[in-house]
């Protein structure tokens, strides 16, 4: 991925997880922080919980790829289940090691197996003496995919010259942890890649998921969606229509999901790198999927014949590329049914508003507010009985996006949140999501670029059973930048300083992860836990 212009001026000369891996907590660096960024700094970290691992279960681990990436030649190989661990599991953990040094952009990668993707990544861009990180994700829902052999395809795809010198040497493997399968309810029977558009469901389908791992990429101006304006304001991103976008699927052509992509901020994102080297924005190492419950449609989807389900991303202009959407579809079947029926009861979407206005000035500003609800329901007679299933998903975003002519000034101020309610017979889940992002790109005296930004991501779940406990979670990742450095110049005189912090908190009924992290010209300065 190649830094976006975020004004015109800008990129002459500029080179530009949860589950990321770290050292263990210190209260204040080793040595001094040095004056200004070097030729090194530390390795990536996030304040992301590990995975967590059943204790005391065998494991059995398999190599899944290892390759180093120039170009964009995919490694492809072969995957065979473990021996000794049986084929059911209580987790499965992906853990994949990089290492790059000298020069390079930060690159979006991925990671199948017979056809389903499995992982979605970014990477971090290195320093010249070299750095390594390491990212994990639990990967146990694909399990059905995981109990036999396939093709393994992996690509992180590179470019390296005599500038961009910086060669992705990466392994990725696959740990099996036996023990108690992990509940039926979270494992699928069945997974399915999208790979067209047409869907054959089994028959006996009694609930369906399918999770889009949406990024908007490939260094045009939709890898900065949230910032392009509609094409009448002078601005260096213009887009009809301005910077709204919604993630969503049909089911033979009816609107199915409607949903808020994640406003991922990438490791050369907003013109800084020298912000990222240390602590990644939200997400960037392990892009998680966008998830739909399509059970509504089950009964539908049940006929035995092909259907039509298609991803599009809303707001996007005509012929522009930069989106990615790779789909997999989740199916729970019915073990005691050959065939379950029912029918799709009530389909309700509201006319989707939005506005982007344009207000010129000194300073133009862009003032961008859009909103979508969509309820979908239906039932199944399966073997325990019939079962309804409503969805109701809302969506909705604000931003006032100011710049100056030149874009020598660039901030915005953007929330977007995305509220779900499913409920599926006797239980009753509701998700409310919130995005965030307010920050501001200066070009000063000197050809000073300094870019201060905040990024939030929230979730509040709250699960409701007859006759037992709610369980609920509540997440708050924040992460924060302020770095300067000097533009059109080598690299050893950019004369970059700059802090970064992140806060990641979870909390539930099972306990709480509380862990802050600071860092200053590179070096790693606070690692605080409080649960």
């Amino acid at each position: 991925m190649r830094p976006r212009r975020v004004m015109s001026m800008l990129m002459c000369g500029v080179l530009a997880l949860t589950g990321l891996l770290g050292a263990a907590p210190v209260s204040a660096a080793p040595h001094d922080p040095p004056p200004e960024f070097g030729t090194d700094w530390r390795d990536p970290v996030t304040a992301a919980p590990p995975v967590p691992r059943p204790d005391g279960a065998p494991t059995c681990e398999v190599k899944l790829a290892e390759a180093q990436f120039r170009d964009f030649t995919p490694y492809k190989g072969l995957y065979t289940p473990p021996e000794g661990c049986g084929d059911r599991w209580s987790a499965v953990v992906l853990r994949l090691d990089g290492s790059v040094k000298g020069r390079q952009y930060d690159r979006l990668g991925h990671v199948s197996v017979g056809g389903v993707e499995v992982f979605r990544t970014s990477t971090p861009q290195p320093s010249p003496d070299g750095i390594t990180w390491s990212v994990e994700k639990d990967i146990t829902r694909y399990s059905d995919v995981l109990r036999r052999p396939g093709p393994v395809e992996m690509l992180i795809g590179n470019v390296v010259d005599d500038t961009h010198t910086g060669v992705l040497d990466v392994r990725v493997t696959l740990t099996f942890h036996a023990g108690r399968p992990a509940p039926s309810s979270a494992v699928p029977d069945r997974v399915l890649p999208l790979t067209t558009p047409s869907l054959t469901t089994p028959r006996n389908t009694e609930r369906i998921l399918a999770e889009v791992y949406a990024t908007g990429s490939g260094g045009g101006c939709e890898e900065y969606w949230y910032l392009t304006v509609p094409d009448t304001a002078p601005y260096s991103c213009g887009a009809a229509g301005g910077p709204h976008r919604e993630v969503r699927i049909t089911v033979d052509g009816r609107l199915a999901g409607i949903a808020a992509p994640f406003p991922t901020v990438w490791t050369g994102g907003w013109s800084n790198p020298f912000l990222w080297y240390v602590i990644p924005g939200p997400r960037a190492f392990d892009v998680a999927p966008v998830l739909y419950d399509l059970t509504p449609f089950a009964a539908l989807l049940n006929d035995g014949r092909p259907h039509r389900v298609e991803v599009s991303v809303a707001g996007v202009p005509a012929g522009r590329p930069g989106w990615s959407t790779p789909t997999n579809v989740l199916l729970w079947q019915d073990e005691n049914r050959a065939v379950v029926t029912g029918a799709l009861t009530r389909h309700e979407e509201s006319a989707p508003t939005g506005s982007s206005v344009h207000t010129p000035g000194t300073e133009h500003r862009l003032d961008t507010a859009a909103a979508h609800r969509l309820t979908v329901a239906g039932h199944l007679d399966t073997s325990h009985g019939r079962v309804t299933t409503t969805v109701t998903r809302s969506v909705a975003h604000t931003s006032v996006h100011r710049w100056t002519g030149d874009e020598s000034r660039d901030a915005l101020t953007a929330t977007w949140r995305d509220d779900e309610t499913v409920e599926h017979g006797a239980t009753s889940t509701r998700t409310h999501r919130t995005y965030t992002m307010d920050g501001v790109t200066t070009l000063g005296a000197g050809d000073r670029l300094r870019t201060v930004l905040t990024l939030g991501d929230r979730a509040r779940s709250l699960v409701l059973r007859a006759g037992q406990r709610p369980r609920w979670t509540r997440l708050d990742d924040t992460y924060t930048g302020d770095a300067t450095y000097t533009t059109g110049v080598p690299r050893d005189q950019r004369h970059a300083v700059g802090t970064s912090s992140e806060r990641y908190r979870l909390h539930g009924p099972d306990g709480c992860w509380d862990r802050t992290l600071r860092t200053l010209q590179g070096t790693l300065t606070e690692d605080r836990r409080r649960c």
